[in-house]
């Protein structure tokens, strides 16, 4: 069964087009039904699959009897309203054991703009469970997954891959530390209340600022994270109007359209006195316009911004990268086996068929003789002999039928199959 793998990262497509494929996790399980839909028509049924969708990449995964690749680049380019020609030129196509190799390294944080980050593995979790709740999960993907979080596990218990790794919140304090002589002097709001902020949240909280507002759309999700901290909560809403209180600004949500507009910006500064203000665009598709970033007294990073800064202490990662390669070349070659193995599986079927057919017959002879007085002993050697004779027929025929040109390979196999020495 072809596996193939379609995907477009950080290092392939810029921020803007990626943000145009991203699928929120609450919507997969009906994307992925459209789909599988949309590529039964180059298959002889639904393709199994599966989505992942982060800040930084989108990947679709799939397994089918024949490959659609062709098919799933245009459902994907349709999906983000970009032509498939333009789709093309930003994606990569992997199959086989370059699909499984890339899922293990994916799992592994190795493809990841922080080399080594952990998140990754989470949302491939969240993925895999999307899938198995839209029935797009078959034995393949499930094996292929499972077999790469078991491969990210080794990887992480023996290397030091996220040792030295500079996380995407830390990266955010860090920048703040250049433009601030002490976190402790500013007030920070973070719009939206989901894991990234959390964790951008639970850095610069280490560093005590005099304020932290969480601003979403539900209260609820907000006051949780704001009881942990310590800080206030406000509506979306009352953003436009407060905006100008807060020096520093980490935005992270799953809205599709930006919620910080360059007017708003523009009002805060002027309310402000044009002191600095901080702003991290940490979302997919952005929350920031993009146009903020002009303003002089503006100091606006986006999830690309952050790339030199994550990717502080890469040399010291080499060898731990060297290292889980070698696992996961072992996590490949065990998977592509395993796949090898399940083409054999119908014949498997066949020849198990074929023997009980042989069994059921003389069986059923045995029993007649029986039940006509046979002596039961002369029974049992007629029945080992038919089945004898039966199973070996099959090898005999053909050493005695094959021509000089395969007489060889054919001896070579039956003394494989029948006169191998048991281990």
């Amino acid at each position: 069964m072809p596996v193939w793998t379609l995907g477009l990262n950080h290092t392939t497509a810029p921020l803007d087009l990626r943000g145009r494929f991203a699928f929120a996790v609450d919507k997969l399980v009906p994307t992925l039904h459209g789909l599988r839909q949309n590529l039964a028509s180059h298959t002889a049924q639904a393709p199994e699959a599966a989505i992942l969708s982060t800040c930084n990449r989108t990947e679709i995964y799939c397994a089918a009897d024949q490959a659609a690749t062709d098919g799933t680049l245009r459902w994907l380019a349709q999906a983000g309203g970009v032509s498939a020609s333009e789709l093309h030129a930003h994606t990569y196509l992997l199959e086989g054991n370059e699909a499984a190799r890339h899922a293990f390294r994916v799992a592994s944080g190795l493809d990841s703009m922080v080399l080594g980050e952990a998140q990754i593995l989470g949302q491939l979790k969240d993925a895999v469970r999307a899938a198995e709740q839209a029935g797009a999960l078959g034995s393949t993907l499930n094996q292929l997954f499972q077999r790469s979080f078991a491969v990210a596990k080794e990887v992480r218990s023996s290397t030091e891959i996220g040792a030295h790794s500079i996380s995407m919140a830390a990266a955010s304090v860090r920048l703040a530390s250049q433009l601030f002589e002490d976190i402790q002097d500013i007030r920070i709001l973070f719009v939206g209340a989901g894991e990234m902020n959390e964790l951008v949240a639970t850095h610069f909280a280490a560093k005590q600022p005099k304020g932290m507002v969480i601003a979403n759309r539900s209260l609820d999700r907000a006051e949780l994270l704001a009881h942990r901290f310590g800080a206030g909560v406000m509506p979306l809403a009352d953003l436009p109007a407060r905006l100008h209180e807060f020096d520093a600004v980490i935005s992270c949500t799953a809205s599709t359209l930006p919620l910080i507009g360059l007017g708003a910006v523009e009002r805060a500064l002027k309310k402000r006195k044009y002191r600095p203000m901080f702003m991290v665009d940490l979302a997919v598709p952005r929350d920031i316009e993009p146009e903020v970033k002009a303003l002089q007294d503006v100091y606006l990073y986006t999830v690309d911004d952050l790339a030199s800064v994550v990717q502080a202490g890469q040399a010291h990662r080499q060898a731990a990268v060297a290292e889980a390669e070698v696992i996961i070349d072992a996590g490949v070659q065990s998977f592509m086996h395993w796949m090898g193995q399940r083409g054999t599986v119908p014949l498997i079927q066949q020849l198990q068929n074929q023997a009980d057919a042989w069994r059921e017959a003389e069986m059923a002879r045995a029993r007649k003789l029986l039940a006509r007085g046979d002596d039961p002993i002369s029974v049992m050697e007629a029945l080992s002999k038919g089945l004898t004779q039966k199973m070996l027929h099959g090898a005999l025929a053909e050493l005695r039928g094959s021509d000089s040109e395969n007489r060889e390979h054919t001896i070579q196999t039956v003394q494989r199959v029948f006169l191998r020495k048991e281990r």
